[in-house]
């Protein structure tokens, strides 16, 4: 009792590690662990991909394949890679182009040409900036960023409202009355 040390008195503590799972065979396997979302998410199309047809999206997007059709990602950035080869429409938040786009961009933000970009066709933005070395050819619109108006509030006051006006009877108002007292003050 005296001589016990206090390793031998506390009880050790179960190990939460358990062993590994072999993953079944033809069952995807995710290097992210469970539960874990990143803050921002980031698709790739690789540099040997073609795509005929439409992209809709919900997270950023790197283009360095071929694209033939249409691209959305309304509320995320599509980056156009320097291999990239889109023949599309091309609708996003953020723009950024360093490969060759032949079609319409519309960027609800920002459209960003970089020095390799070769851009055929119309842009309309809040923001754009064209690097030197840029190739551009089509028309620019330039958009105002809409700010949601709030409804106009009605004006209050802190005297009340004034009361209905009853309906016109034969006595005279207030100013002709004042004149009236006024013209018989006169007289006497």
């Amino acid at each position: 009792m005296w001589n016990r040390r206090k390793e031998e008195e506390s009880p050790r503590p179960a190990t939460l590690s358990s062993p590994p799972v072999a993953p079944m065979e033809g069952m995807p396997v995710s290097t992210t662990p469970t539960g874990y979302q990143g803050s921002r998410t980031t698709a790739t199309i690789g540099e040997n991909v073609l795509i005929a047809g439409q992209i809709f999206a919900k997270e950023d997007l790197v283009i360095d394949g071929q694209i033939d059709g249409t691209i959305e990602l309304l509320e995320n950035k599509v980056t156009i890679g320097k291999t990239a080869r889109v023949k599309a429409t091309v609708k996003a938040r953020d723009v950024v182009i360093h490969g060759t786009v032949h079609g319409n961009v519309e960027a609800s933000d920002k459209i960003d040409l970089r020095r390799d970009a070769h851009l055929v066709g119309d842009i309309r933005a809040a923001r754009i900036a064209i690097e030197d070395g840029a190739i551009f050819k089509g028309s620019i619109d330039v958009t105002k960023v809409e700010v949601p108006k709030a409804a106009p509030r009605p004006a209050t006051s802190a005297t009340p409202a004034p009361a209905a006006t009853p309906p016109a009877t034969t006595t005279a108002s207030a100013p002709a009355q004042t004149m009236a007292a006024a013209a018989n003050e006169h007289k006497r």
